[in-house]
């Protein structure tokens, strides 16, 4: 059975994946998009399995389960707001705020955080922070490996939206996750999600091995070259939920889908 399957080219993903790719356990139909193309392609249904963001993943619950292995959760990881330093001290009310689309984990932290004030711009997360920088939009909401590199850019924090988050709900930060179509057999899921707990079991023994084949394909599709922003992105991104997502896991979801229906 081949599986229509969908990741970002984001460091952590490639990171998680690659070593699922190259096992040939499965026929794969790979699609690497952005996470809010990836979101769009889940809500109609066009990928078997994919990376998606939480926030879209609880919309689509009567057509997808989420994966226990490959989730994007933990704290300190979530995404800021930043600005251009003259524009620090404005309100939210009135401005423009970038955002990484409208069915990301992201833009629900903030309409949860600016209680809807601010005029959102949809675009494509690289190109939040030069559209920031030029003024394009007064603020940006930034993800990925953003949270690493937005100093390049001249621009200052204003607020961590995962630390809100954390404070918030007391919770670690629901940002990605695997779903997979509820049609398919169970015994097929459960293999392919065990699959991918052991690729990401193997890519950490392998973790810093730069001459490792796991870092020509993470590098392949990276946004951002620099070694350090990867490995700060995976350092970050992979972790103990990654593995599984746990009953705390499964808990901050369920937060995230109860705020996300009373939005």
């Amino acid at each position: 059975m081949r599986l229509a399957v969908g990741m970002s080219p984001c460091p952590n993903d490639t990171f998680m994946f690659y070593h699922l790719l190259k096992s040939g356990q499965f026929e794969i139909d790979l699609t690497i998009a952005d996470v809010e193309d990836l979101n769009k392609r889940a809500l109609n249904q066009e990928l078997d399995i994919s990376k998606v963001s939480l926030y879209t993943a609880v919309k689509v619950m009567d057509h997808y389960r989420i994966l226990d292995a490959g989730a994007a959760l933990g704290k300190n990881c979530g995404p800021l707001l930043v600005a251009r330093r003259e524009n620090c001290a404005r309100e939210l009310k009135g401005a423009t705020v970038g955002i990484p689309g409208l069915h990301t984990t992201a833009n629900l932290l903030f309409s949860l955080f600016s209680e809807g004030q601010g005029k959102k711009v949809c675009m494509t997360f690289d190109q939040i922070m030069p559209a920031v920088q030029e003024g394009v939009v007064d603020f940006g909401v930034i993800i990925h490996e953003g949270r690493f590199t937005y100093h390049n850019y001249g621009l200052s924090e204003i607020v961590d939206l995962g630390e809100w988050w954390v404070g918030f709900s007391k919770m670690p930060i629901p940002l990605g996750g695997i779903i997979a179509k509820k049609d398919l057999p169970d015994d097929l899921l459960n293999t392919f999600t065990r699959g991918l707990h052991d690729s990401i079991l193997k890519a950490l023994s392998e973790k810093n091995n730069y001459s490792a084949p796991i870092y020509t394909f993470i590098r392949e599709h990276a946004q951002e070259m620099e070694q350090e922003v990867i490995d700060r992105h995976i350092g970050l991104y992979v972790n103990d939920y990654s593995l599984s997502l746990g009953e705390e896991g499964r808990a901050t979801i369920e937060k995230l889908s109860q705020l996300a229906g009373d939005l």
